[in-house]
């Protein structure tokens, strides 16, 4: 797409109703997935039996292991003489499950599995083989909730879905259940009680003990044994866990316990078997399958996202300190550098010096304007102005604009400005104009909405001494920084833009010379065709080129220009999507460079991809999660990571900042961007990359200037370490 063509607005707008889907769906595996493993939802813990008595607690207190409380009175049956009903809660468990399962075939004994639906789920297959083995089924919720505790509609949301989901893996539902927490009938207190009824009314018989090994609480393997081995002949429910920790012991126990069973004659059977009942399973229907089959899959499907997420997160968050760190020290040692080898330093060694000048070079600057009243008068005076002792001539090209542009800079009447008309083309093809009419071969362009130091000229065009080096790129510095939008932009200039462009400048892979500040040879513009037309972020676009011709970019941070940047969260969003949607055409444009030799493909695309592209697509799902681990978990973890990152970011931005000479007292704002300016920037490159992928034609956004250097007025709202720059400045007209 052409930035200077012209053509029917189509800037998408289907797609935020695809981000806003594809949000729900995150929230939605995080919740289920939270809800899965209990995380989610109202559980408490198991309310103690105390010395409450009526007659129905009285009645099952005296009575067997397995209760029906669907009727007036509840209603209890036992085991029958030597037989043992093993039981197993809180699985199935892929480690030791299949463990135990094993013992109980060795020694042909059956057993009844209370299981956990959300485990279920997430092995569906360990499930069918409890079933295929001839054991039992029971429900011991979905989620292992406290029963005892929970509301109603909590608890059937428990055992239907358990049942669901039974129905999906196995084709069969239960009439079993067992209470998490529950223990021997003497323990039942009036809430469990009341949860027992209510599961009675549902039609299960629910299952407690009689002799409890209580492994949970990880005993010796002869005490659970002595624990568990019925005495004088007498059948029991006996209690065991095949999930929920370290079950090595639980598997000695069961195995030494079978033993003694065999010994002493007993038989070990499922549940319904010992206390003569028919099996607890009934056939699904295939609604109920289809729908527990979803179920699954689902819980599978969001265990699986989850958990990738909390490794890409993890990664991103490894990578953007690692980011960091990488930078600030190449930072730090292109400093060192930069002030070694400037020409007023003496160096001890001779090649250590930068090459300099002959004599002052002539210079063309190059001003593209389009509807830049408000400012090109203060642009063109500090053009003027400059301290630089060679020859400048200032083209103003004005892009056929609307408004007074051109007739300000011509009733300027400074010596060496000129000011040249045509119809409006776009940015790029003004300063190709620009170029075809500069007298010089020294070439520096600078946006109408920006004013020069003195001394920026001169330091700007001084590191083109050394043959090799193309282009230069400048120092760009937010004049207008005294509102919030104003100060967020002041630290990302600084932090963002500059901190990295002496790190691009190490490196060999300057990525943007700034449409605000940069000078150029001749020669290399002339190698890379020009100013292209092919994207909207021209500047990008013109540096891989020149870089891809084999030119050297480099970063001068003494060279400054001070722009104004936008005021509203409106044109900061028109401005960076322009830039941004810009910067991945001309990363797409030249992603050829990946295959040349050279290390501006590989590093520059590269982390431009990883950096500016992929980690700020996942920035949302960061959100999500960290307001999900607020919500639903302990948020002591989430705050100190987010602190531990504003931390990492505040010290990174004090030292830019004192590299820049700046006060560090702006980075009392930082914090405060990561709840609005960090939002917005992402959600700018969600919309650069959808309109990318739809192949939607962008047009130029233009941003309403304020005149921040146009009148005096303005001038006071420039920060007070800035006004110095204005001060030799000729008095506005």
């Amino acid at each position: 797409m052409r930035a200077g063509r012209r053509g029917r607005r189509t800037d998408p707008r289907g797609h935020w109703f695809l981000v806003a889907i594809a949000a729900l769906l995150t929230t939605g595996a995080l919740l289920l997935n939270g809800f899965a493993h209990n995380v989610v939802g109202e559980t408490h813990a198991p309310p103690a039996a105390g010395e409450e008595r009526s007659a129905e607690l009285d009645q099952v207190r005296s009575g067997g292991p397995v209760v029906n409380a669907s009727g007036p009175r509840p209603r209890s049956l036992r085991s029958a003489a030597r037989t043992v009903a093993l039981t197993f809660d809180d699985g199935p468990d892929p480690k030791w499950t299949p463990r135990i399962l094993d013992v109980l075939r060795r020694h042909g004994a059956k057993a009844t599995f209370f299981v956990v639906g959300a485990h279920v789920a997430e092995h569906p297959g360990l499930t069918r083989r409890i079933l295929a083995e001839g054991h039992e089924l029971g429900s011991h919720t979905y989620t292992h909730a406290d029963l005892a505790g929970t509301a109603p509609w909590r608890t059937r949301l428990e055992m239907s879905l358990t049942q669901k989901v039974l129905a999906g893996t196995t084709g069969v539902h239960t009439r079993l259940a067992r209470l998490p927490y529950s223990s021997s009938p003497s323990a039942v207190g009036s809430a469990q009680l009341a949860a027992m009824r209510a599961l009675g009314d549902e039609g299960y018989l629910v299952a407690l003990t009689d002799l409890d090994s209580r492994d949970w609480s990880r005993p010796a393997v002869a005490r659970m044994v002595a624990d568990t081995l019925p005495h004088r002949g007498r059948g029991a429910v006996v209690m065991f866990h095949d999930a929920g920790g370290d079950r090595s012991r639980t598997l000695a126990a069961v195995d030494a316990l079978l033993d003694a069973l065999d010994r002493k004659g007993y038989a070990a059977t499922t549940l319904t078997k010992a206390v003569g009942l028919p099996s607890a399973h009934t056939p699904a229907g295939g609604g109920e399958r289809v729908i527990g089959g979803a179920l699954a899959a689902a819980q599978r499907i969001s265990a699986a996202f989850t958990g990738s997420l909390g490794w890409i997160l993890s990664a991103a968050g490894v990578l953007t300190l690692a980011r960091l760190a990488f930078f600030v020290s190449l930072a730090w040692v292109h400093a060192r550098r930069t002030r070694r080898r400037r020409p007023e330093n003496t160096p001890r060694r001779r090649r250590d010096r930068a090459p300099v000048w002959p004599a002052p070079p002539p210079v063309s600057v190059i001003v593209p304007a389009y509807n830049e009243e408000a400012g090109i008068e203060a642009t063109v005076r500090s053009l003027v102005t400059t301290d630089y002792p060679g020859q400048v001539e200032v083209l103003v090209v004005d892009d056929g604009s609307s408004d007074r542009t051109a007739e300000i800079a011509a009733s300027l009447g400074l010596p060496g400005v000129r000011v040249i008309r045509q119809p409006n083309g776009g940015k790029p093809s003004a300063l190709n104009t620009g170029i075809a009419e500069a007298a010089h071969d020294i070439l520096v362009m600078v946006d109408g909405d920006t004013v020069f130091e003195p001394s920026t000229i001169g330091n700007l065009v001084q590191p083109l001494a050394d043959p090799s080096v193309g282009a230069v790129s400048g120092n760009t510095k937010v004049g207008n920084r005294r509102g919030m939008v104003g100060r967020w932009q002041h630290i990302e200039y600084v932090i963002g833009f500059n901190l990295d462009r002496r790190a691009f400048d190490l490196l060999g892979c300057m990525a943007t010379v700034p449409g605000a500040i940069g000078a150029f040879r001749r020669q290399a513009l002339l190698s890379a065709g020009g100013v292209s037309l092919d994207t909207l972020a021209e500047d990008t676009d013109l540096t891989m080129a020149i870089c891809r011709a084999g030119w050297r970019v480099v970063y001068e941070e003494r060279a400054r220009a001070w722009t104004e940047a936008p005021t509203s969260l409106r044109q900061l969003w028109r401005q960076r999507y322009r830039w941004c949607y810009g910067t991945l055409q001309a990363m797409w444009k030249h992603r050829g460079a990946v295959l040349e030799r050279g290390p501006f493909g590989r590093r520059c695309l590269g982390y431009l991809t990883l950096f500016q592209v992929i980690l700020p697509l996942l920035a949302p799902v960061v959100d999500i999660m960290a307001v999900y681990s607020v919500a639903v978990a302990d948020p002591l973890p989430v705050v100190a990571v987010w602190a531990g990152f504003v931390t990492a970011q505040a010290l990174s931005g004090w030292y830019a900042l004192r590299l820049d000479g700046e006060r560090a007292s702006a980075l009392w704002v930082l914090p405060l961007q990561q709840f609005v300016y960090r939002q917005l920037m992402y959600l700018v490159v969600i919309q650069s990359v959808a309109t990318a992928v739809l192949g939607v034609r962008l047009r130029w956004h233009t941003v309403r200037r304020e005149g921040t250097f146009s009148t005096s007025k303005n001038l006071e709202n420039v920060p007070g370490d800035v006004e110095p720059v204005f001060a030799e400045a000729p008095s506005k007209r």
